[in-house]
């Protein structure tokens, strides 16, 4: 069993597909993994289902008689009650076209057929698992408003291990090498004190922000962990719709970590890390992603990440030396990244790991 509950044991899953055979085998499957299955013949019904009994997790196929899973999964999200149970689409489409329609709707995950029972539990143990973290942390910041301090500050270092152990999953999930958010941590801290000290800079820069870059940053793809291995560690040139898949994870982890933020003092951080995940992606010119900003619509944070993951991934995935990984970064300065930023990263280059 690849499950491991934390709480009761009894996490109530629904399983919603219009053939009989389907739900009997995801039956077996989820009963091994010590949750509690109830078996739903379409959308109507789990609908109807999920407003009397809130499940943990909705496994759904996709083509169904009536509200298919699509529709379902929309209609889940729309309203305030049921919008935040995760939904993983079983669908025997696999096209990147119809996992990309899944996520955009809502879904969690997508799980194509014939059904392999460790996929599945997998799979399904990784949503369970953020389901879990998801509630304790959102039961930590209601318990951050009445206490005093101290107590304040001591959950919210409880919170940011937690979420630096998803960070941890999603870096290695992704395929990282295992210092890659150790050495983001301490270039993105190097770059922003060496902006300190430029005039261009100076009144942008303090020493908070420096130490917030330092915490936020290894969140960066934190989204990852919601995107498939295959796409992850695909060695081959993604598709089109491959791409778009892999570029959901901004919007993914942003969405994860708003629905954990509360605005405090000691939470600054995680609005950084939100800024950050949703933008780090974004290009000088525009051309990025999710939002397509350009030059300073861009959070400064985020320009800072993407030098720096540019600079790591050139020295670390490609086996670049730093003066070549420069030299290519020089290509792109001025069209994906800050061409002053990218002078200053020239200039303390010496310092970077």
């Amino acid at each position: 069993m690849l499950y491991q509950s934390g709480g009761t044991g009894q996490e109530t899953i629904f399983i919603v597909d219009d053939v009989e055979t389907n739900r009997l085998i995801l039956e077996e499957i989820i009963k091994n993994m010590g949750c509690q299955p109830l078996l739903l013949e379409n959308g109507e019904q789990a609908l109807e289902a999920a407003h009397k009994v809130l499940p943990q997790l909705i496994l759904t196929d996709i083509s169904m008689p009536g509200m298919d899973g699509y529709e379902l999964c929309r209609r889940l999200k729309e309203d305030e009650r049921t919008r935040d149970i995760p939904v993983i689409f079983i669908s025997a489409f696999d096209h990147p076209e119809d996992i990309v329609e899944g996520l955009s709707l809502g879904g969690e995950d997508y799980i194509t057929k014939p059904f392999v029972p460790e996929v599945i539990e997998a799979r399904v143990g990784v949503r369970l698992r953020l389901g879990e973290a998801k509630r304790e942390l959102l039961e930590m910041n209601r318990r951050l408003q009445v206490s005093v301090s101290e107590q304040l500050k001591q959950m919210e270092q409880e919170k940011r291990n937690i979420l630096y152990a998803l960070g941890e999953i999603a870096a290695h999930h992704a395929g990282y090498q295992k210092n890659r958010v150790e050495r983001m941590k301490r270039n993105c801290r190097i770059l922003a004190q060496g902006m300190q000290l430029s005039p261009l800079f100076e009144d942008k820069i303090s020493d908070a922000f420096v130490d917030t870059i330092e915490l936020a940053v290894p969140l960066c793809d934190i989204g990852k962990i919601a995107i498939s291995k295959e796409i992850l560690q695909n060695k081959e040139p993604l598709t089109e719709e491959e791409k778009g898949v892999l570029r959901t994870h901004t919007q993914i982890g942003a969405k994860f970590l708003t629905d954990l933020y509360v605005n405090s003092d000691y939470n600054d951080f995680v609005g950084a890390a939100i800024q950050m995940i949703r933008h780090h992606h974004e290009n000088w010119d525009g051309s990025g992603y999710p939002d397509g900003l350009s030059k300073d619509e861009i959070p400064l944070m985020a320009q800072i990440a993407a030098v720096v993951e540019m600079f790591c991934t050139l020295t670390e995935d490609e086996g670049c030396s730093k003066d070549a990984a420069l030299k290519q970064m020089k290509q792109n300065a001025g069209t994906k990244i800050n061409p002053d930023i990218f002078e200053i990263c020239c200039m303390i280059s010496r310092q970077l790991c």
